[in-house]
């Protein structure tokens, strides 16, 4: 790492400072590797949590280096309790992908529903005769890690049942379900292939920290060690899973207005222009502007407010603010005609402010025919998501510029693997015969800088690269056939274009996600890309995406769950097969699902607003962006024509960074360091959807953990702020999960509370005004 504070800024990972204004030498490594902080034995918190020098004094500090071999994790318990979590997660992430605000499904709350059926598994089942079987020794950590990681790949919705869902929902076309089920199977281990042969750069360095983690490891930490510390940690988890899980039926059903509760609306329930600016209890209504929310679940939706390290928190905040402004403006003065045109909204429009009938501008071939689009004219974009493209564009570009201006060390050593030695090395290692493959490595020099937790794991026979390409080569062929049985219009050197894109993204944005914890939506470039080399192909385009975007998201994935288990000591084979597992599980779960809720759900899912409970916003958007991009690139997007200045947006992107960085050079007091101008710029555009009545109250918790807490209260802060935020996430997300079969119309007809002050079911529940669509 560089000595020079410019290149490396001021950061703050996991809730905790850190300076990079001085490497530490390697004197001082050993000493501080040798010996991290036990944080449970700490008594003056105080004094022990000062200012951490690097990534790597975080990962031997905050989280045990140490590692017990003894501990079983292939045990029939850790499969059974992964597979019934698996299939939780699974069921929940894909009805929040109908949700009106997108929602995650915590792994902190997966980690902790873990730990307490596995220590009931240990409790209550004998220990003798068959039963040594099911309970052959106590639950340890790395059978909580390897339930963790099976469960949360299983907890994801699946980018091919959007393409699915786009297909039922605009196309009325429904591939059968062997070709879903495997195009599902190839999309998502398509960028495990990838990403598992690139686990040298973004995952065994120190460097690469995912930041994400940390408060998961450290809970594990915790919960592991014969202390009084880990049964307060439990009481208070417990105390507060009950508490939300019953609060969250207030909101959730019996009183949807403390969704958001807006003073404004109260004294003025029939302005549409406070709707605009005021509303944002029900899905697409308002920004949300000065609204309360009690509702954990939008609250804590994306991410939770607990977890966010302050400094991203402070980039997010300007971002909003000007998100607020832009916003406005945009729309009162008229630009891109939004004035005809709904306030906020994901699909396309005619100029008139009626939903744009793509179907009728579409061939049999499901191309767009020139004819057919001169008659109904070119679509258009509500003016806040032409913002929203905007500025995710702006954002993209930036951080190109960002890294390079203030990581340039760290960028630089990312990609020390293509040197010639490391290629032939490569190769001289590779056996086709894969199953034959020890997974046995060298162990370096006591010497060499390497990760320490890495060095831990050296021990464990590893999961060869001859395994990721086994997975990359049938991810490959079997999407190769999906493609022509499923009438995607991608022809095979477009699918391979996509995997070569999703390869050179995964080097970049990986390392980026691995060193900042800031994982960004490349979609709309994705789409651009595809929108090009297949003009006039919508369908085309929403498969391309699928094979490079979502290939990137899941090596994302893989590699902070390979951190998990590099940080948990978990065998790399048992990672492997915890991965594979969860994720061919959760992706027929996830298709079961889908269908069932557009069955059920159709009209609403088609409708511009959606409801409180239900919404067609992802779907709507993911198509809406196929046909401008796919169909109508060239039309909308080019140099000159109407919307030129999303694309125009990657070239002016590449500049914001520079003022802010000359700025520090020339004035350091000023400390724009702390400012991450890709985080601004990608938020301008962050109220474009959804329930916005959150804003303010996930703020305002932000500043009391990540400030308040942090600093004036950091013994607390260590040992109970997440898992309190464990507890909330994990308590809301049960209780949605019942509401969402019970009452809410998952499976069925929804049976909606009746109608009281509270709960006003024949309008916005914030009672501001209805805007006609």
């Amino acid at each position: 790492m560089s000595d020079d504070p410019v290149a490396r800024p001021t950061s703050d990972v996991g809730g905790l400072e850190y300076t990079n204004e001085k490497a530490p030498s390697p004197t001082d490594e050993k000493r501080q590797y040798a010996k991290p902080v036990d944080v449970e034995s700490t008594e003056d918190a105080d004094s022990e949590f000062g200012v951490l020098e690097n990534e790597r004094d975080i990962a031997t500090h905050v989280m045990t280096v140490h590692d017990d071999p003894t501990l079983n994790p292939w045990t029939f318990r850790a499969f059974f309790i992964g597979i019934g979590l698996s299939a939780f997660g699974g069921v929940l992430a894909e009805i929040y992908y109908f949700k009106p605000q997108t929602v995650l499904v915590s792994t902190m709350f997966l980690a902790i529903i873990a730990y307490v059926i596995g220590m009931c598994f240990e409790t209550v089942i004998p220990r003798h005769g068959f039963f040594r079987y099911l309970n052959p020794h106590p639950f340890n950590k790395k059978e909580n890690a390897f339930i963790v990681i099976m469960a949360s790949a299983a907890a994801n919705s699946a980018l091919g049942t959007e393409v699915l869902a786009v297909q039922r929902l605009f196309y009325n076309t429904t591939p059968n379900p062997a070709s879903s089920i495997f195009l599902l199977f190839a999309s998502q281990l398509l960028g495990y292939g990838i990403g598992g042969l690139f686990r040298s750069v973004l995952l065994y360095p120190s460097k690469m920290l995912y930041p994400p983690v940390i408060p998961l490891v450290s809970m594990f930490d915790a919960l592991y060690k014969d202390t009084a510390g880990a049964s307060k940690k439990l009481r208070l988890f417990w105390i507060a899973f009950g508490l939300i899980f019953i609060w969250e039926m207030f909101p959730e059903w019996i009183f949807p207005l403390l969704t958001g509760f807006s003073i404004f609306c109260l004294a003025n329930p029939k302005s549409q222009d406070f709707t605009r600016i005021f509303g944002g209890s029900n899905g697409n209504e308002g920004l949300g502007f000065l609204s309360i929310c009690f509702d954990w679940q939008y609250i804590s939706g994306g991410y939770n407010p607990f977890t966010i390290p302050l400094k991203a928190q402070f980039s997010n905040l300007i971002g909003y603010i000007l998100c607020m402004v832009v916003f406005a403006a945009v729309f009162y003065m008229d630009i891109w005609e939004s004035r005809s045109l709904p306030f906020l909204s994901q699909t396309l429009f005619y100029a008139n402010g009626t939903v744009y009938d793509q179907l009728l501008i579409l061939n049999d071939k499901l191309e767009v025919d020139p004819v057919l689009l001169a008659e109904q004219g070119l679509p258009f974009y509500s003016g806040t998501w032409v913002t929203q493209l905007l500025s995710t564009n702006l954002g993209m570009a930036a951080t190109f510029t960002h890294l390079l201006l203030w990581n340039r060390e760290d960028l630089g050593q990312a990609f020390n693997w293509v040197s010639v030695s490391a290629l032939k090395q490569m190769y001289v290692d590779f056996d086709w015969r894969f199953w034959r493959d020890s997974g046995v490595r060298e162990v370096p020099d006591e010497s060499k800088d390497i990760d320490p937790h890495y060095r831990e794991m050296l021990k464990y026979p590893d999961a060869p690269n001859s395994w990721y390409i086994v997975t990359l080569i049938i991810s490959i062929v079997m999407a190769l056939v999906i493609i022509y049985k499923a009438d995607s219009t991608l022809p095979w050197w477009g699918f391979l274009v996509a995997v070569l894109l999703a390869s050179i993204s995964i080097l970049f944005f990986g390392t980026l996600y691995a060193i900042t914890g800031l994982q960004f939506i490349i979609q709309p470039f994705v789409q651009m890309i595809g929108g090009f080399i297949h003009p006039g192909k919508p369908m085309a385009n929403m498969y391309f995406v699928l094979f490079s975007y979502n290939s990137v998201t899941q090596a994302q994935l893989l590699m902070r769950d390979l951190k998990i288990a590099q940080y948990t000591k978990l065998p790399p084979r048992a990672a492997f097969t915890a991965q594979l597992i969860g994720t061919l599980f959760g992706a027929v779960l996830n298709y079961i699902i889908m269908n069932s809720i557009i069955d059920n759900q159709r009209d609403i899912l088609l409708s511009v607003e959606g409801t409180n409970i239900w919404s067609g916003q992802q779907p709507q958007q993911y198509n809406s962006q196929a046909i401008a991009w796919g169909g109508l690139s060239h039309e909308l997007f080019a140099s000159g024509k109407r919307y030129q200045w999303v694309a125009w947006a990657y070239v002016v992107g590449l500049f914001v960074p520079v003022p802010f960085w000359l700025v520090y050079r020339w004035f350091p007091r000023l400390r724009t360091d702390y400012l991450y101008t890709p985080v601004i710029c990608y938020y301008i555009g962050w109220l474009c959807v959804g329930i916005n009545s959150s804003i303010l109250s996930y703020f305002t918790l932000a500043w009391f953990s990540q400030w308040y807490l942090r600093t004036r209260y950091p013994k607390w802060f260590v040992k109970y702020n997440y898992i309190l935020a464990a507890a909330l996430d994990g308590g809301t997300q049960v209780m949605v999960f019942i509401l969402s079969f019970a009452v809410q119309g998952a499976s069925g007809d929804s049976h909606l509370f009746p109608q009281w002050w509270g709960a006003n079911q024949n309008g916005n529940y914030d009672r501001c005004a209805v805007i006609p669509t």
